[in-house]
């Protein structure tokens, strides 16, 4: 199997559209940028593992931390808080030089001791260890992921204040904050990237998508998430919405691993009956791609040697060879509203293989309707984070393309994951909002954005 060089597609995949409507031609310094969003975290602390993941906490956390390396458009590792690295031959030691001049929100400067001290809070198994004006991180074997691991919003630098408080080296700082519901950011003057344009950002989360996209209309927000089946029906209507390539993973998850052959194969029967492509035509509205695999085809280079067609003989074959079938129960996201009708059109599906299936909001069911944000544009570290979030055995990064697929396989023989689909990530946008993006991750930044000057509060 050839090496896909997937680094070279997150850009070329990207739909951007609109963000150049009645753009100013000069940025502007000020104002307050509005943003709504459904992730409500309880913590900002990007090491805090008990967040769940989500594009939303991805932006938060690139406005107030940052990494030792950053990635660009294609995802190539840039110099960030590490103004340089080095590895050794072989790839299990790695010396990290520290910028000089940059200071945390607090005033602190930035030392090596603290990136440290950040690092192995948030990688307990790793060795991390100071060498002047460097941290060395050293590991059991060749790791060539390390780059791309580093960059991840969960390893962002952070500095633990004496009361419980954290301070971040990123353009923004925290100015109020009432967990889960609303952020209040205002501009580090005297930030190491430069003064942003804006002076402050103003959070508010828990937001449905309908929510979301109200408080757009009547501008009460700037910037807002799009659900995927609403975003192609706001760009033929003229909205400034901008997609990511496909970066989340919708699937079925079940809680446990398959207690018997027969129930394997119940699960194998339940893959081979999802009716994928008239789920995206009808309910989906035509966003995303249908998902045999666990890695968008963009990412891997050989998705597209997953079948996504249902296979109905095939699936009651597969069921006729099981003498008991139990009910299973079939969780989903009660306030996500297109969740809860794929969930049911996936019921419907499996009756139709003789399998049964009752959908239910409660928290304790036999497999889960899920979102799973891809954890990285890198795809050992994304096969990997599914790996880990569906507790089946963990991914070994060997490196090449072969070795990728192999685990993949190996991953979805285990049936504790069904793909299903894969999912851009959109937002929308007022017209006054200039020069924001979305990254290869799925997560905004605006910490180069500025605001037009008409406005209307």
């Amino acid at each position: 199997m050839r090496h896909f060089d997937w680094r070279s597609l997150v850009v070329s995949s990207m739909l951007v559209a609109s963000l150049a409507a009645h753009a100013e031609t000069r940025p502007q310094y000020g104002g307050t940028l509005r943003i709504v969003m459904r992730a409500s975290p309880a913590s900002l602390d990007p090491e805090d593992a008990a967040q769940p993941d989500s594009f939303g906490r991805r932006s938060l956390t690139a406005l107030i931390f940052d990494t030792l390396v950053t990635t660009d458009e294609n995802a190539r590792p840039q110099p960030s808080l590490a103004a340089s690295w080095q590895t050794s031959p072989g790839g299990r030691r790695w010396q990290f030089r520290i910028r000089r001049g940059v200071s945390f929100h607090d005033g602190t400067a930035l030392n090596g001791e603290m990136v440290a001290a950040s690092l192995r809070v948030a990688n307990p198994s790793w060795t991390v260890s100071v060498d002047g004006d460097s941290v060395v991180i050293e590991r059991a074997g060749s790791d060539a992921e390390l780059l791309a691991e580093l960059a991840l919003p969960r390893n962002a630098i952070a500095k633990r204040n004496a009361d419980n408080t954290l301070s971040g080296t990123g353009p923004f700082k925290v100015a109020d904050w009432q967990p889960g519901k609303k952020l209040a950011l205002a501009a580090d003057e005297n930030c190491w990237h430069g003064r942003p344009f804006l002076d402050a950002i103003e959070i508010e989360m828990g937001k449905s998508f309908r929510d979301q996209m109200t408080a757009l209309e009547l501008g009460k927000a700037d910037l807002a998430e799009v659900a995927p089946e609403q975003t192609h029906h706001m760009s033929q209507e003229g909205r400034r919405v901008a997609s990511s390539v496909p970066v989340e993973l919708l699937a079925l998850v079940f809680t446990r691993d398959a207690a018997s052959p027969g129930e394997k194969l119940l699960r194998e029967a339940l893959a081979h009956s999802v009716e994928r492509s008239s789920i995206r035509s009808v309910l989906l509205q035509g966003a995303g791609q249908p998902a045999g695999g666990i890695l968008p085809n963009w990412m891997s280079g050989y998705g597209f040697v997953f079948p996504t067609d249902a296979d109905l003989p095939q699936a009651r074959q597969a069921r006729e060879r099981v003498r008991v079938v139990p009910t299973w129960t079939l969780g989903y996201d009660a306030v996500d509203a297109m969740v809860r009708l794929v969930a049911e059109r996936i019921a419907l599906n499996a009756r139709d293989a003789g399998l049964s299936l009752q959908p239910s909001a409660a928290a304790n069911a036999d497999l889960r309707f899920v979102r799973i944000p891809l954890a990285s544009p890198d795809p050992w570290i994304a096969l990997a984070g599914v790996a880990a979030l569906a507790g089946a055995p963990g991914i070994e990064k060997t490196g090449t393309v072969d070795d990728l697929y192999a685990s993949e396989v190996a991953l979805l023989s285990t049936r504790r994951v069904i793909p299903l689909f894969h999912l851009p990530v959109s937002y929308a946008a007022s017209a006054t909002l200039n020069h924001w993006s979305v990254r290869p991750d799925g997560s905004w930044t605006v910490a180069d954005a500025w605001l037009g000057t008409n406005r209307d509060r």
